[in-house]
């Protein structure tokens, strides 16, 4: 006769649970068309719920891939990366829906959203309270390619609902490329290596001439010919800075 004792409840308790575990269906979308599916996965979407929502356009894509639904779906499965701080996946997404639908309506957005992504690839997705770094302080490389990015919507689509903001984010990040190279060569001169500030200033005119650096960019090269005594450099530079800057601070420190 079978007896039952106490010890072997957890045991049992155990082959019980892993049964049902292996036998569990995988929660998924029950729609039986893309319109269905696409409303299930824009409902997860605009409740916040943005992981859920990732799943659902994922099983969308491979249960209904083709057609505008699966379209759209990329396109909002970049924008739900978006709202969860997953920058590098933002970038992929778009990348991605640009490359396969060239001629869509709405691949300006795509831009946009990518654009976004790079200007923040730095933000810290663990620690999202703190302050973030300003612009002219982070990696060039990301702001660059948001600078490129942000470029690219602007020229290729000009009428775009997106092209007055891209435009407005290509000016502040020209100032944050430009601040970033004046930087560094102040940093140069501050560890008496002249030539190289003279060089990182001469960039920000030459690069950056629209920006509000080059009176400083001037003025930097300035103190560097004259460290370096390049007298004919130095002289050139201040009539280039009296032009254009006729009140500077650098002409009356002379």
């Amino acid at each position: 006769m079978f007896k039952f004792t106490l010890s072997s409840l957890p045991a049992v308790a155990l082959l019980c649970l892993l049964t049902a575990c292996a036998t569990a269906p995988k929660p998924g979308s029950t729609a039986k068309d893309p319109q269905s599916a696409y409303a299930e996965a824009k409902e997860f979407l605009d409740a916040g719920s943005y992981e859920s929502a990732i799943t659902a356009y994922e099983q969308l894509e491979a249960r209904f891939p083709y057609g505008r639904h699966a379209q759209q779906a990329q396109l909002d499965t970049a924008y739900a990366h978006y709202k969860m701080g997953e920058m590098d996946a933002v970038i992929g997404a778009a990348e991605r829906f640009s490359r396969l639908h060239p001629n869509h309506p709405n691949v300006d957005y795509a831009y946009y959203l990518k654009g976004l992504a790079y200007e923040n690839t730095k933000r810290d997705e663990w620690l999202p309270f703190l302050p973030q770094q300003p612009l002219s302080e982070r990696d060039k490389k990301g702001v660059q390619n948001a600078f490129e990015t942000f470029k690219q919507l602007y020229q290729r689509f000009p009428d775009s609902r997106y092209a007055a903001d891209a435009h407005l984010r290509m000016n502040i990040l020209l100032e944050a490329l430009a601040t970033h190279e004046l930087n560094a060569a102040r940093y140069y001169l501050q560890r008496r290596a002249p030539l190289a500030a003279a060089n990182r200033a001469q960039a920000v005119v030459k690069t950056y001439s629209t920006s509000k650096s080059v009176e400083d960019a001037l003025g930097l090269m300035i103190q560097s010919y004259r460290e370096l005594q390049l007298e004919t450099l130095r002289l050139d530079t201040e009539r280039v800075l009296r032009q254009n800057y006729p009140n500077s601070r650098y002409l009356a420190s002379k």
